[in-house]
């Protein structure tokens, strides 16, 4: 049975603006909102940059941390009177990865789990596969894990956007 959502993938790099973009159309949307953080505060920067996103994000919206089980988190907290934002995609598989799971196996778990969902899924990811080849075996198999789940995501999204300088270029959708 296919659910009513929207599932809308905002990609972009570092600082591009991705994640206040995504955040907007949460709120645009009208919706309930929910944030599903995939980051963890290993050291202060870390620390800092989630104290940014919180007071950025402000008290209106219900957080859900959890660094690993996300289709879990998203199949508990989506509604149909809900906008569920992700952030971020690319954390997760780094979170996945320091943990020996299998990522392609989460992958397809996420990847099928999201049609089925109600609601507004908007998922940010750093799109990490614009630069160099990595050189060595543990960033090469990040960068293949994060594009290979961001075809996946792309491929079933309503929406695709990639933002740059914070200006979104819709790809699909």
């Amino acid at each position: 049975m296919t659910g009513t959502s929207k599932i809308v993938l905002v990609l972009g790099g570092a600082r591009s603006g991705k994640s206040v973009f995504a955040e907007n159309m949460v709120e645009k949307s009208g919706l309930s909102k929910v944030y599903v953080a995939t980051g963890q505060a290993f050291d202060r920067e870390m620390s800092d940059r989630i104290d940014v996103h919180r007071a950025r994000r402000g008290a209106d919206w219900d957080n859900v941390e959890d660094p690993f089980d996300l289709s879990g988190v998203l199949g508990k907290v989506a509604a149909a009177d809900k906008a569920v934002l992700v952030d971020c995609l690319t954390l997760w598989v780094t979170n996945l990865m320091m943990e020996d799971r299998d990522v392609l196996t989460e992958s397809n778990l996420l990847s099928d789990l999201l049609p089925n969902l109600p609601g507004l899924v908007v998922l940010v990811s750093s799109e990490v596969g614009l630069g160099l080849v990595p050189d060595n075996y543990m960033a090469r198999a990040f960068r293949d894990h994060s594009g290979r789940l961001h075809q996946m995501i792309a491929s079933i999204a309503d929406e695709v956007y990639f933002v740059a300088a914070g200006l979104p270029l819709k790809m699909k959708g």
